[in-house]
């Protein structure tokens, strides 16, 4: 593998995702049960009630067992003016691997699940951006005092679902993710989205495997942004995700994210209050740990039998949603954060 095409291969894999033909052969397991939902106890309001709800649904599909997919719904919120939204609460039914969802610029709905590649249009802010990922049963996202994700009039909202039945019975597969308005009178900042990861996962059979740990330094853009919660994602192989601060490649550490007892299958979103600041010209350190109990090697992916090394963070005041990736597959390593480095087109 050429240099070029290994870090291409690895970056396209973790800024834009693909499914993997486990998954496409899997797309007809899943039978769709109806036209999913969207709605609001505020429908055609001020946009900026406080008490406002609006809550988009993935309607409940059958899961065969074996199968595993990544599917999309798209719907338009009922909201008449722009909102603000300082609390997400999502909702997962069993077998549901994990939950993006996003906000986007799509003109039409796509109400019936169908078959998407994860992380769609992530790269570019004209499409979209994530607001919160889920990997819990039931997980709710409160920003601080003041701050709020910001959403348009009749806001395009897509749920993506990453769903994989692992049992010998069939599954209803469902999702609904509820968004609270504060009162335009008390909002203060706008929230965003940052992701990172590594992609250079080598785990050899029945074997413990440490990546990391690694260090991204963060956009200078990015310095002054202020963080306020944080999630380690890995598949089923991995036992421990660490994330820590730091001044420079060669630290001193500060520990952000540290669990006790961490569950991949539902990995704790660790709160800060009052948010944290990255030291001035720094960046993030963060380490993934892994126990392979099967007898085959395992390597990055995004079917649940592969594994990922990734950590997501709220933070304010915005300055865009962005995906980052650190590979050491070129000498000396490689950093991209897209939107905006240049490498970011070459990838789609």
């Amino acid at each position: 593998m050429s240099t070029r095409l290994g870090l291409l291969g690895a970056l396209a894999w973790v800024l834009g995702g693909c499914s993997g033909d486990s998954a496409n052969d899997s797309a007809a397991a899943a039978q769709g049960s109806g036209a999913s939902s969207a709605s609001g106890s505020g429908a055609g309001g001020s946009g900026g009630a406080s008490g406002e709800t609006y809550t988009v649904t993935f309607d409940p599909i059958n899961v065969t067992p074996g199968s595993e997919n990544t599917q999309c719904v798209t719907k338009r919120l009922t909201n008449a003016a722009p909102i603000k939204v300082p609390r997400i609460d999502n909702v997962l039914a069993t077998g549901s691997h994990h939950l993006i969802v996003y906000r986007t610029n799509d003109t039409e709905e796509a109400p019936e699940p169908q078959n998407c590649q994860p992380f769609v249009d992530t790269l570019d802010p004209s499409k979209g951006s994530p607001l919160m990922i889920t990997q819990k049963s039931e997980e709710t996202l409160t920003l601080p005092d003041g701050v709020g994700f910001v959403l348009e009039a009749q806001q395009m909202v897509r749920l993506e679902m990453h769903y994989l039945n692992a049992s010998a019975a069939d599954l209803q597969v469902s999702a609904t993710s509820t968004f609270h308005v504060m009162p335009d009178a008390e909002f203060t900042d706008a929230a965003d989205f940052l992701f990172i990861g590594n992609p250079d996962i080598d785990i050899p059979p029945n074997s413990a495997f440490t990546l990391g740990p690694t260090f991204f330094a963060l956009k200078p853009d990015l310095q002054a942004s202020k963080f306020f919660g944080i999630t380690g994602h890995t598949h089923q192989w991995g036992t421990n995700v660490r994330v820590a601060t730091a001044p420079s490649e060669s630290g001193p550490d500060t520990a952000v994210y540290d669990v006790p007892g961490w569950l991949w299958d539902e990995p704790e979103t660790v709160s800060h209050d009052p948010p944290f600041t990255l030291p001035e010209g720094g960046g993030f350190r963060f380490t993934c740990e892994y126990q392979n109990g099967s007898s085959s090697p395992v390597g990055f992916g995004e079917s649940a039998n592969a594994e990922m090394c990734f950590f997501w963070a709220y933070y304010y005041p915005s300055q865009g949603a962005y995906v980052c990736a650190h590979t050491d597959q070129v000498p000396g390593g490689y950093d991209i954060c897209c939107p905006g480095d240049g490498f970011c087109d070459q990838l789609f």
